[in-house]
């Protein structure tokens, strides 16, 4: 995306008493699939537009819980909430249908053919859990294997140790979303994904095929691929929330949470534009 003044002034915000914050629109898409106030026991204090827009500051912001700023619900009930939602994949659930939504809205089919694979490698902090050493990109931590369609929607997202090489981590991505997008069965990735190691692996979860799309071994310098550079404009996008700079949670489920949550974000505004 090329910025101008129409797009500085679209993505400004400057409506908002924060950038994080929800507009009547966006809060349009997201509330129907946030579980509604129960008729039983102490009505909630807090309205759970308030609540989505804390987690949003603290995905853009980075901070701890414990600097919540005044202002948002307390940290324990906005921390209550996400570890609820993350537990029952409610913002997975939501990316899933907004996916469908945004392809609509463009005059594509609302499930996608083909997508396109790739991992990125991330630091890990001292808050502990699952990590290892990528020996490719010299990085100590986790890898964000992602696959998105063609426009770039993030399509699934799997959070593994950085040990692990690409085609071993594929299968665990595509095999996650043979229900989900049943149609998407073409995959583009790059020269990490060759080789009969992961074609034979997938046969055991479907029909794949797998497109290679290698860099010329006489190019130089920054060249843009065809398709692999969908998928690193993702990463940028997702990277643009500071808490994803690194990965700085202890659970892979809390990091995978963190992820959709910022592609709903991504979405939300796109359609609601």
């Amino acid at each position: 995306m090329m910025w101008t003044d129409t797009t500085r002034m679209q993505h400004a915000r400057k409506e908002q008493r924060l950038p994080s914050d929800l507009t009547d629109g966006e809060w349009a898409l997201l509330e129907p699939f946030l579980p509604r106030p129960c008729h039983v026991g102490r009505p909630r204090k807090w309205p759970m537009r308030r609540i989505v827009e804390a987690m949003l500051y603290m995905l853009r912001g980075g901070l701890p819980w414990r600097m919540m700023p005044p202002g948002f619900p307390p940290a324990t009930t906005v921390q209550h909430y996400f570890y609820l939602w993350r537990d029952d994949g409610t913002w997975a659930r939501i990316n899933h249908y907004l996916i469908q939504d945004a392809r609509i809205a463009q005059g594509s089919e609302a499930s996608p053919s083909a997508g396109v694979i790739d991992s990125q490698p991330v630091k890990t902090t001292e808050s502990g859990g699952i990590r290892g050493y990528d020996a490719g990109k010299k990085t100590k931590g986790r890898k964000r294997h992602i696959i998105t369609d063609t426009n770039g929607f993030l399509v699934h997202a799997v959070i593994h140790s950085a040990d692990i090489q690409d085609r071993d981590g594929a299968p665990l991505v595509l095999a996650n979303i043979r229900s989900t997008f049943p149609w998407l069965r073409h995959v583009f990735a790059d020269g990490g994904y060759a080789g009969d190691k992961l074609r034979k692996a997938l046969t055991k979860i479907g029909d794949w095929t797998i497109e290679i799309i290698k860099r010329s071994d006489r190019a130089k310098g920054f060249i843009v691929l065809p398709r692999r550079w969908v998928v690193e404009r993702t990463f940028a996008w997702l990277n643009r929330n500071r808490r994803l700079a690194k990965d700085f949670e202890q659970s892979i489920a809390s990091a995978t949470a963190w992820i959709f949550m910022a592609s709903v974000q991504l979405l939300t505004r796109r359609i609601a534009r």
